[in-house]
């Protein structure tokens, strides 16, 4: 291959696609009572039995990729003789964004004949996984390194990443949601309607009273403003059948040509919480204001 991509595991890919496609993945652990974890494919991962332990008390931390990691696994590309694109998770989120900057102070003196080219997805989940996606697609056009960064930055910038959860706490607890005053919680039915900005953080932006109505909100959003069908995305903690639900809706006015649609892994997981359903798809060039 051309170059290399590189993302980290809450790009919320299958193992699959990733080892078929030849995409390198650093993983990003998380901890339950002091023991580290990781979730190094879809496929083992028990969805219900990891939510429905926090939805009993269990708490998850998580922590950041460090520098080192990222520094490994760029090296081992950049010694193979390749130039490489990383796809990380929002810099609005985490802060394994600047280890991927360190890791790249670090190298590019070192192999000054290759290039290493850092794209903030400003998202998480499939907000990353996309983006991850259509790099590769631009790879097998046979795009440089340097034409598919600036490709996918494009496609970044129209990434629309809208979700509904069921309890803000997980969010009060971690600081995740921006803006907290906005949004009251879930009681007496009223489920809020989240999305991350152009800053990549994660802001409420109304209310609807009702689950199944909030799913329906999320496929509206898709039909204002989706601009481009080649993929939808769909993650859920723990309700398939609203994603399933979810999938219905949007099938009765657009035929994308791919639907992703994946159990949400748990590092960002833990931070939203069960019940948990979003929505990707990509916009215009105003999307993530809107």
């Amino acid at each position: 291959m051309s170059f290399s991509i590189i993302t980290d595991s809450t790009a919320n890919l299958k193992k699959s696609f990733l080892s078929l496609n030849g995409i390198k993945t650093i993983e990003m652990p998380y901890f339950i009572n002091g023991k580290e974890y990781t979730c190094t494919d879809l496929d083992g991962f028990d969805d219900k039995t990891y939510y429905e332990n926090i939805r009993k008390g269990t708490v998850v931390s998580t922590s950041q990729i460090n520098p080192q990691q990222i520094a490994d696994a760029f090296e081992a590309e950049l010694e193979a003789g390749k130039d490489l694109i990383f796809i990380g998770l929002s810099s609005g989120l985490s802060g394994s964004f600047k280890s991927a900057r360190m890791a790249k102070a670090e190298l590019e003196e070192k192999y000054s004949q290759r290039k290493i080219f850092l794209l903030d997805s400003l998202g998480a989940a499939l907000g990353i996984g996309l983006c991850v996606f259509f790099a590769d697609m631009y790879r097998k056009k046979g795009f440089s390194a340097e034409e598919t960064f600036e490709a996918v930055s494009k496609i970044r910038d129209r990434m629309y990443q809208v979700f509904i959860v069921d309890d803000l706490m997980h969010f009060k607890r971690t600081g995740r949601l921006s803006n907290v005053s906005a949004a009251v919680g879930c009681v007496l039915g009223i489920k809020p309607i989240l999305k991350g900005n152009a800053q990549g953080k994660i802001v409420a932006t109304e209310k609807i009273r009702g689950r199944k109505q909030a799913v329906t909100a999320l496929a509206r959003k898709c039909f204002k403003l989706i601009k481009d069908t080649d993929v939808i995305g769909i993650t859920y903690a723990d309700c398939k059948e609203d994603a399933m639900l979810l999938k219905k809706c949007i099938e009765e006015k657009i035929s994308p040509k791919r639907f992703i649609i994946e159990k949400h892994k748990p590092v960002t997981g833990s931070h939203i919480g069960p019940g948990a359903l979003a929505l990707y798809f990509v916009g215009n060039e105003n999307v993530r204001n809107m």
